[in-house]
């Protein structure tokens, strides 16, 4: 590790996850007050989408070839520009370059923090541990909700997560990250990057996550559609169950590890599927009663809070050399998973099917069920 231990590093993977979870909830707060303010502020989510897939396929083959600490600076200063852009620019100009900065460094942040967990630890504790990194996600997703619901002025967040991630930003110049996989000179070209692609186990692992990463984009952006317009629920109970969704996933992570150390990968990855699949049953079926569905909610959350960190730890494991161009596929695949389920779910609710939800819901839990499956049948063979 070069003079630094793995905890340091730990540290700063979890911090840089955290503000993966601010980036991504940062602007669902404030968009309502900003549109007051700005015409045209509602263009602005399809900006931040463009900015987290610009980063998630850029950081991969980066840190590869020179390493963690220049790339996770860069990119926590990036998401420190589009926080401060959004406090302070008031043209649409530049706020779309804010949320662009916002969304690029957030995507690599994602990227970056799990392939480092990857790097640092061993194939017995890599995927507990990224269950832990995952779980800072949701606690800086929660901070952002919660810190925006207690203060009126959305400006004042934004400026007290700017401070914190300023004061992050000068942690990781005192710190050793670990070197780069390929010397400067011996980089992975493209040619070799893109021949990952031959791998059927990334594509099978991508597949898995282009389902998981669907469901949780459909899940965040409908549900609350849903509970209104089917359960009869107002607007601020629905939005309260996004907040127990939340709270479900990071109880569903952060004893990942212990889990994990009893019924390894795949059990695990099952027992929770199956919990995540009850959980949607029961919101279908009996979600007009509100308890019901925040406790179906909870349910949900912690059993999809599995996915990414067993498969992220397959997929670190089968491709130690070039871990973070693997992550980078498997992410991208994931992200256009989410962009698929958001558009279709979109469609089928404008139409008035809101029924779509569920069924979508059930059948991307079915497919990562069948494709994990059939990687672990793969591997055994």
């Amino acid at each position: 590790m070069g003079g630094t231990s793995k905890t340091a590093v730990f540290i700063a993977a979890c911090a840089g996850m955290a503000y993966f979870g601010i980036a991504m909830l940062s602007l669902g707060p404030i968009l309502g007050p900003l549109n007051s303010e700005v015409e045209g502020a509602n263009a602005l989510p399809a900006t931040l989408s463009i900015g987290i897939i610009a980063g998630t396929l850029l950081f991969g083959p980066i840190v590869d070839r020179f390493g963690y600490k220049w790339l996770l600076i860069f990119s926590s200063f990036m998401a420190l520009l589009g926080l401060q852009g959004l406090s302070n620019f008031r043209t649409m100009e530049l706020l779309h370059a804010s949320i662009f900065c916002l969304g690029f460094g957030g995507g690599i942040l994602n990227g970056e923090t799990n392939a480092l967990v990857s790097d640092i630890y061993d194939d017995d504790k890599r995927a507990g541990r990224l269950g832990v990194l995952g779980a800072f996600y949701c606690i800086g997703a929660l901070l952002c909700t919660l810190f925006n619901y207690l203060v009126a002025d959305f400006r004042i967040p934004l400026n007290v997560f700017s401070g914190i991630m300023a004061g992050f930003i000068v942690y990781f110049f005192m710190i050793t990250f670990p070197k780069a996989k390929q010397a400067s000179g011996e980089g992975a070209s493209l040619k070799q990057s893109l021949g990952l692609l031959k791998y059927p186990a990334l594509l099978i692992l991508g597949a898995a996550l282009f389902f998981q990463s669907g469901f949780e984009g459909a899940s965040g952006n409908f549900t609350v559609s849903y509970l209104t317009n089917v359960c009869g629920a107002d607007n601020a109970a629905a939005t309260l169950a996004m907040t127990w969704f939340t709270i479900g996933m990071l109880a569903g992570r952060l004893p990942l590890g212990k889990i994990l150390a009893k019924l390894k990968d795949l059990g695990t990855l099952y027992l929770y599927l199956v919990v995540a699949l009850a959980g949607v049953l029961g919101f279908t079926f009996l979600g007009s009663n509100l308890t019901v569905a925040y406790i179906a909610m909870i349910l949900i959350g912690f059993g999809v809070g599995a996915t990414f960190p067993v498969v992220l730890n397959f997929i670190g494991g089968a491709f130690k050399s070039q871990s973070g161009t693997a992550f980078s596929i498997a992410l991208f695949i994931a992200l256009l998973g989410q962009s698929l389920f958001n558009k279709f779910t979109g469609a089928a609710f404008d139409i008035g099917n809101f029924t779509f939800l569920p069924i979508a819901l059930i059948a991307a839990l079915l497919m990562i069920m069948v494709l994990i499956g059939i990687n672990n049948y793969k591997s055994n063979k």
